[in-house]
């Protein structure tokens, strides 16, 4: 694993048979990923992402605070 400024090189993975990813170890203990715990995937022209659906929530949350309803 490569790391400058908080950005990360994790290497590369295989996309297997059924489109299957693994997740490197090391990412996983960054990023605090567990078996069961659900990834957002978002996408562009230039690649794709992956977080945590829960921190993707709190954005939600933290941005709707100021609405009602």
């Amino acid at each position: 694993m490569q790391e400058q400024e908080g950005k990360y090189i994790f290497g590369v993975v295989k996309v297997g048979d059924k489109g299957q990813i693994v997740i490197p170890k090391d990412a996983r203990k960054i990023y605090d990923i567990k078996p069961g715990d659900a990834l957002l995937m978002l996408g562009d022209q230039k690649g794709i992402a992956m977080l945590k659906t829960e921190i993707f929530q709190q954005a939600i949350d933290q941005a709707m605070g100021g609405l009602t309803k």
